[in-house]
């Protein structure tokens, strides 16, 4: 192996961690209530909701993967089971947000009154870097973060009626 293959590899997961912190902020910033739901559900009832998640999407992405295997030549069925399959990932990744939003209000910084983004900043660099860890953080932290995103997410969605704070709610108290 050659240092462009090392590099290319290394590169690849660093820009991996990148994207995934992007759809973080992404998250923070469209959706602020629900990554604040998602959030509670951590701390709430964090094995209940990633056993929610596992098992409603180990079956949708089982499913997926069939559709996808058996129904190769049709394009508009592939399109169903891909679906199955970037849709848990998405919801995974936008209810993981409030698991970064927890870890980064565990770590205050005095610029959080008026920037509220940074705690899912500083809270997704540090999970981050525990999924950087060969095997341990790639096939068990980054798969339990989806998992339990997932799960999250879907309480979330469920329980939107439950916070009936304004939108700018947040902006306008932190600029008061």
């Amino acid at each position: 192996m050659i240092m462009a293959d090392v590099l290319k590899i290394l590169l690849l997961i660093i820009g991996g961690l990148v994207i995934v912190n992007c759809y973080w902020l992404i998250a923070e910033s469209l959706f602020p209530k629900f990554v604040e739901r998602s959030r509670k559900g951590y701390e709430d009832k964090p094995v209940k909701n990633t056993l929610k998640g596992l098992l409603v999407a180990g079956p949708l992405v089982a499913i997926g993967l069939s559709i996808i295997d058996n129904f190769s030549g049709n394009p508009v069925i592939g399109l169903f089971g891909w679906l199955s399959i970037l849709g848990p990932g998405l919801i995974g990744l936008m209810g993981s947000a409030g698991l970064a939003q927890r870890i980064g209000s565990g770590l205050p910084s005095p610029s959080d009154v008026g920037q509220p983004w940074l705690r899912v900043l500083r809270g997704g660099v540090v999970l981050s870097l525990c999924c950087l860890l060969p095997f341990l953080g790639w096939f068990v932290i980054l798969p339990v973060v989806l998992i339990s995103g997932f799960g999250n997410g879907l309480s979330a969605i469920r329980n939107r009626k439950g916070m009936a704070t304004p939108l700018g709610a947040d902006v306008n108290a932190a600029a008061a």
